[in-house]
């Protein structure tokens, strides 16, 4: 019967051996790997990556010195173009103050928001609507300016 020399009950635990003083423990780094749906070439799924790619390119343009020249319209000039060039929004325009708004149930289609773009509206988050300044460049309120200016639908008007 052999004793050993020396007590191993003393020692650090094997795993301990690894690591050096200084030395972080070695972990693998994972890269974030795209999950790849294309397995079959006839099939019209894509990686998440290509389809933020496709869905990027089918931005609509928006002509910005247009959209410039219609956020200056007067009011009376702005609604005369919803008439004639976005007959479907003229339903769901308000006028507020000196503002116009148009508010929708549902998130609108990219083709719709650029048209809305285009004409000269930009959306407040605040309150849900798509705005057109109509040439009155204001403050953010931190009052209702329904209730302030009050608002009234130009679709309901009789026509003169």
């Amino acid at each position: 019967m052999v004793v050993p020399s020396e007590d191993y009950s003393r020692q650090p635990p094997c795993s301990a051996r690894f690591f050096v003083k200084g030395e972080r423990p070695r972990t693998h780094r994972a890269k974030k790997k795209i999950m790849k749906t294309k397995t079959n070439k006839d099939s019209e799924l894509q990686n998440r990556t290509a389809q933020r790619i496709e869905n990027t390119s089918e931005l609509p343009k928006i002509d910005l010195n247009r959209r410039n020249q219609n956020r200056a319209l007067p009011m009376e000039s702005l609604l005369n173009l919803i008439r004639k060039e976005a007959p479907a929004f003229w339903d769901s325009v308000e006028v507020v103050g000196q503002w116009v708004w148009l508010s929708f149930q549902e998130k609108q289609p990219r083709e719709l928001t650029a048209v809305l773009s285009q004409l000269g509206f930009h959306w407040n988050n605040r309150r849900q609507v798509w705005q057109h300044p109509c040439g009155q460049l204001t403050a953010r309120a931190d009052f209702d300016p329904r209730r302030r200016y009050g608002s009234h639908f130009p679709s309901d008007q009789k026509p003169a």
